[in-house]
């Protein structure tokens, strides 16, 4: 007959197995995803013209998103730039886009559809104006493209919004001044180089591998915005406001420069998408952005520049509950 002290030894070891039972419980409840699962589903992405930043950063993207959210599937649209990226996603077409900041100003200053419904995920990366010429070229200014035939972007473009608004503060009209072509960098750089163009005008992150590539096979230079122009860009009101003075690096464009840097006009890249979009997906969206920079940058280098300190700032749109949450999180 057992002991009344090996009772009590069988009656602790039971409840110390019981107690050890119900905290391993509680272990694996708190460690599983019960209530808080990846987010899953499909979404559209629209990024930009075959062989711009907007396009090569989408496809690295994909991969980093691939990677952190497995059970959402990305799809990649191209698109003719900022305009057309804005109106894609206001209507649902598209569930994240880039565009840059003047653009978005615009399509709310106009009231577009949908224009109450965008939010900002985070700033990325900031798009330098690149007015590219043979280096042979006459043109030493924006004033000097009268008569001749420039490139001007694509119609849905950050490109064309901008060169427009170039144009006009140095006092030409794009319709009348110049002969204008509306094409992206996907067929610019050649016909510069076929002699069918005198001019194009190029807004993307440093440096885009279209107009490197050029620059590499033909001799061109890269026609610098003078301080003034870009003051007469600010006049017409809050929508120029997003442009500021800045100034390519010397190394931007090896073959391009001369090893002269070059005065320009930036404007900041905002990550977009709606009301609609569903909080954790946005926050899971935002964290992989934020995280993958360097992985990124070493092939898409304006990607290195996006920045956590300043990615939360995304005027003039206010920013998403999902990215709130991120940048919550991460805040040190």
């Amino acid at each position: 007959m057992p002991s009344a002290l090996s009772r009590i030894s069988r009656r602790r070891a039971l409840q110390g197995s019981a107690v050890a039972l119900a905290l391993f419980g509680l272990l694996m409840w708190w460690l599983l995803p019960i209530g808080n699962s990846s987010p899953s589903g499909a979404l559209t992405f629209s990024t930009g013209s075959q062989n711009g930043v907007y396009q090569r950063y989408g496809v690295l993207l994909k991969g980093a998103l691939a990677r952190d959210l497995p059970d959402v599937t990305i799809d990649l649209k191209t698109s003719e730039g900022s305009q057309q990226n804005l109106a894609r996603v206001a209507a649902g077409e598209a569930d994240f886009t880039i565009a840059t900041a003047d653009a978005v100003a615009k399509y709310i200053r106009e009231k577009k559809p949908g224009a109450d419904r965008l939010r900002g995920c985070a700033r990325l990366y900031d798009d330098y104006v690149q007015l590219v010429v043979p280096r042979g070229s006459p043109v030493l200014s924006v004033r000097d493209l009268r008569g001749k035939r420039v490139g001007i972007g694509q119609e849905g473009s950050g490109v064309r919004l901008t060169a427009d608004r170039l144009l006009k503060a140095a006092g030409l009209d794009p319709k009348r001044d110049i002969k204008p072509l509306a094409a992206g960098i996907d067929t610019v750089p050649g016909r510069l180089e076929a002699r069918e163009l005198d001019a194009f005008f190029w807004s993307g992150g440093l440096p885009t591998s279209a107009v490197e590539e050029l620059s590499e096979r033909f001799q061109i230079r890269l026609v610098p915005l003078e301080a003034d122009l870009i003051d007469k860009l600010h006049a017409p009101g809050e929508a120029t406001s997003y442009y500021r003075s800045a100034v390519m690096p010397a190394d931007a464009y090896r073959e391009a420069q001369n090893g002269e840097p070059v005065p320009t006009v930036a404007v900041a890249n905002l990550l977009v998408t709606t009301d609609r979009m569903d909080p954790a997906m946005t926050e899971g969206f935002t964290r992989t952005v934020i995280k993958s920079r360097d992985r990124i940058g070493n092939t898409v280098h304006p990607a290195q520049l996006v920045d956590l300190r300043t990615a939360v700032y995304t005027d003039p749109l206010p920013l998403h509950e999902g990215a709130r949450r991120y940048y919550r999180s991460v805040k040190p």
